[in-house]
């Protein structure tokens, strides 16, 4: 009988996992993912398999994509309650609750191939064709914080573009995601497409990442994660489609409807923790304003720190090295409760968000936190909040929320953030699509310029020109 190189991975990865005892365990969702579909032991592996059905997937009609899109969808509105309870196990960070949330959302509103819209122009000169192409084989790089979402929005953006994938997963979330993407895979073969059009390494890593950056069998990159890895991704000498950090700010005037600005603060703000790199991070208010704004925020599940207890909460969630701020990673996305009861803070109630007043300088200000705690900063009018607004915000152009009836406000705001996304009078999640207008993205490139991504990001555009002929009028 003869052993097959497959065979005998398989064998050494069951070997393992009965050392691991995740066996014994019965563990549904064992430590190392099995070497199938669409995993592999190494980088080069995972490569030639997605070159593999590259080509193969090629050949297919837009009708069966169409019917592949369709079925990923599917697989993933199925399992959406449970990737998400995965994330929060594997992580530590968020709720289920909204993570289910956002895999519906990248399931329901990821753009496919309606996305990928012909151009022609005709005349005395003959007919031009513009049509989407594929980039060929993507790299793609996903966060800890959204992992299946992320896995989920990519994978339909990218195949519905005509692209093979292959992931390296954060690996404090890899067997969430690793297990997101083999669904769609399954999904993707069963609707007749090809194996391995999603593919990654078994056990993803920060080296295993740099050598998805440089292989050469992999034609462009799709970061989505911090600076660090952005810097990385820029440096390979692909094209890179890299979503960066963000520090969104809000700005309230005394033209807001203070009731709908402090319930919709609230729910931006605490959603999954406010994990969300597009979710509020701190709040300018107008003098005026400011008290109003808090009480209402405090009626929808703000609890606010004042004195000794702020103190308290920044000794726990910074750590101070040599006069610099760093957010203390261990606190990042938890419940706004566990970190009221670390610093004794009594409340009978089920705290959502915890709110404080600061100075415009102080580092809750001007550090991205990730964690459901929003500084509030008194001010007093609105050229002043949007000055400050611009400060904090970092020339990141992400992300920015304004409150305000006064049209003329909502503009200057517009003009001077220049983000790529600006949501007036809603929750900040309003501009992935999630109660608001527009397709949903998990995505957001604004390091390289594309903004929002969707299926026709991931290709390049083609001219098909015919001289003089086929024109009618």
């Amino acid at each position: 009988m003869s052993i097959t190189e497959e065979s005998i991975r398989s064998i050494v990865a069951e070997v393992v996992s009965k050392l691991r005892g995740d066996l014994a365990m019965a563990d549904p969702d064992p430590l190392l993912p099995p070497l199938n579909h669409g995993v592999f032991a190494t980088v080069d592996e995972a490569a030639e398999a997605a070159n593999a059905a590259f080509e193969q997937f090629a050949s297919l009609t837009l009708a069966k994509r169409e019917a592949i899109i369709w079925k990923m969808r599917e697989t993933s509105l199925s399992h959406a309650e449970r990737l998400a309870e995965l994330a929060v196990k594997e992580t530590g960070l968020g709720n289920a609750q909204d993570k289910i949330a956002k895999n519906r959302l990248a399931a329901q509103k990821t753009p496919g191939l309606e996305d990928l819209v012909s151009e022609s122009y005709t005349g005395d000169d003959g007919l031009t064709l513009l049509e989407y192409s594929p980039l060929g084989v993507i790299g793609a790089i996903t966060p800890v914080t959204n992992p299946a979402a992320t896995i989920i929005n990519n994978s339909i953006s990218m195949v519905a573009a005509g692209n093979a994938v292959v992931f390296n997963p954060h690996p404090n979330a890899k067997r969430v995601s690793i297990e997101t993407m083999q669904l769609l895979n399954r999904a993707i073969v069963e609707a007749g497409g090809p194996a391995n059009m999603l593919t990654s390494v078994q056990i993803p890593t920060m080296e295993t990442s740099g050598e998805v950056m440089k292989h050469p069998r992999i034609h462009a990159l799709a970061v989505t994660g911090g600076g660090g890895v952005v810097q990385a991704a820029l440096a390979s000498g692909k094209k890179v489609i890299a979503a960066g950090p963000g520090n969104p700010p809000v700005v309230v005037d005394e033209t807001a409807d203070l009731a709908q600005a402090g319930r919709d603060i609230v729910l931006g703000a605490s959603f999954d923790n406010n994990v969300l790199c597009t979710a509020e991070k701190e709040v300018f208010v107008v003098e005026s304003a400011a008290d109003s704004l808090k009480a209402e925020m405090i009626g929808n599940g703000a609890y606010e720190l004042r004195g000794p207890q702020l103190e308290k909460l920044l000794d726990l969630i910074f750590i101070r090295n040599r006069e610099k701020w760093i957010p203390n990673k261990e606190y990042v996305g938890k419940d706004a409760n566990l970190l009221l009861e670390k610093i004794g803070a009594k409340t009978n109630q089920n705290i959502k968000l915890i709110i404080a007043e600061t100075a415009e300088d102080h580092p809750l200000v001007h550090t991205e936190m990730l964690m459901p705690v929003l500084p509030i900063v008194r001010v007093p009018n609105v050229e002043a909040a949007i000055l400050l607004a611009v400060k904090a915000e970092k020339g990141n152009k992400h992300t920015a929320v304004m409150h305000s009836q006064n049209i003329r406000n909502l503009t200057k705001m517009a003009r001077a953030l220049q983000a790529t996304i600006f949501v007036k009078n809603g929750p900040s999640y309003a501009g992935l699509g999630y109660g608001g207008e527009g397709f949903a993205t998990l995505t957001i490139a604004g390091p390289t310029g594309e903004g929002l991504t969707s299926a026709r990001t991931f290709t390049r555009k083609r001219r098909c020109v015919l001289v003089d002929g086929f024109h009618i009028v």
